[in-house]
């Protein structure tokens, strides 16, 4: 498949989201990456589930949600019923994390695991071939315009001979610092699914901006 463009509404501005998700429903947007933070898992609180079903309301797209958050097996329905898609969980927060993929797909939702840069991959292996979609985090999450990790890079390729060794469907998602300017190298590297916040929404053109990253 040729790779996804899921701009992150963290960077959108939150005054206007209904004419930010308008403009996302206009581009080549193939999913709205929504970061959840509590400011317990990560330093930094974002939005919840109200502000969900309000993008839920203006969307023509998929929602991919991403929890930054601790105990996300508790709210796994209320993000299905507020809209979501594809739900991805931390495999730092999830102490049951075969338990908490199996009740993502019981509500009907693509089940998604992400990592911190600090964590391996090989750390995924036992779930591999459960879930939908890695989310490898090249960048300390908790806030956006941070820099690129390069290591990242390493990580993609070795994360995606796991996937191909396994027979496992799982894409790989980049969520961190993705730009024009590293866009290439990462889809080289075997990402199916880039994240982009600052890079599109502080674009002169965000539209325009999303249409480069999709025909890089």
């Amino acid at each position: 498949m040729s790779h996804l463009i899921a701009p992150s509404l963290l960077a959108s501005d939150f005054a206007n989201l209904q004419s930010e998700c308008e403009m996302l429903n206009n581009s080549e947007t193939d999913w709205y990456h929504l970061d959840v933070m509590d400011g317990v898992f990560v330093p930094n609180i974002s939005f919840g589930i109200p502000v969900i079903e309000a993008i839920n309301r203006h969307t023509l797209k998929p929602l991919d949600v991403h929890l930054m958050i601790v105990q996300p097996e508790r709210y796994i329905r209320d993000f299905k019923k507020a809209g979501a898609n594809i739900l991805t969980v931390h495999i730092e927060a999830s102490t049951h994390l075969h338990r908490t993929i199996g009740a993502i797909k019981d509500e009907d939702m693509k089940a998604g695991v992400a990592l911190n840069p600090h964590t391996p991959v090989e750390s995924l292996e036992p779930v591999l071939n459960d879930i939908d979609l890695v989310c490898l985090m090249s960048v300390n999450p908790g806030f956006g315009g941070q820099s690129f990790i390069e290591k990242t890079y390493d990580k993609v390729r070795k994360l995606k001979q796991m996937i191909n060794e396994s027979g496992s469907s799982a894409v790989i998602e980049i969520d961190g610092g993705v730009s024009i300017n590293n866009a290439k190298q990462l889809i080289d590297a075997g990402a199916d699914v880039l994240v982009a916040g600052s890079s599109v929404f502080k674009a002169d053109n965000p539209t325009e901006m999303i249409s480069r990253l999709k025909n890089i």
